[in-house]
């Protein structure tokens, strides 16, 4: 209950400092205009607001990353953290369609990939595909991965992996590699130490 409060309380903070550099960044065209009715300002000055409003604006941003990685850090502390990423070597024997990940027989991530993000894959990128929280204990975690697999044919192969959560974090890889000798694709799931 304490880190939902704590959450809600950073979230208005960061909508708060939001609010205030739209509002000041929008205000100061206005007052630029009502100094030019009256009097001609110097270009000093507008030199001196547009540093300032450039200043709160960097603060406000810095503030902003703060707060994300105080979020991140309550809503997945270390002690319960798991996260499962997916990786493809060649992948000429498996044209990746979707992934699906189950743990504890509860769907916790579906992602359906483009050809861009495949591509990426393909060429040595890493793809978070979940990240949350587990208690400490046994697990289980299921992928299925669905596609075109050789001449094309519709694909859906499974890979499973039991374990045990500890109070560290865990880190799953879901891996997708081309097995040549039997022209088959091979779906591993990998824990990293």
């Amino acid at each position: 209950m304490k880190d939902r409060i704590t959450i809600h309380a950073l979230k208005w903070l960061q909508e708060v400092f939001v609010l205030l550099l739209l509002g000041l960044l929008v205000s100061l065209p206005s007052v630029a205009n009502a100094a030019e009715t009256t009097e001609k300002p110097q270009a000093s000055q507008y030199k001196g607001m547009d540093q300032k409003a450039q200043s709160l604006k960097k603060e406000v941003m810095e503030l902003n990353r703060d707060l994300l990685a105080l979020e991140e850090e309550l809503l997945f502390p270390a002690s319960t953290q798991v996260a499962v990423f997916v990786s493809m070597d060649i992948g000429s024997l498996f044209e990746l369609d979707a992934v699906e990940v189950k743990l504890d027989d509860k769907v916790v991530s579906h992602y359906l990939y483009t050809q861009r993000e495949i591509e990426a894959l393909r060429r040595g990128g890493v793809q978070r595909l979940y990240l949350g929280n587990l208690r400490v204990g046994k697990h289980e975690l299921v992928a299925f991965f669905t596609g075109k697999g050789p001449h094309g044919r519709d694909y859906r192969r499974g890979a499973t992996l039991e374990f045990e959560k500890q109070t560290e974090p865990r880190y799953i890889e879901l891996q997708i590699s081309d097995v040549t000798r039997n022209l088959q694709p091979e779906f591993r799931v990998k824990e990293w130490q």
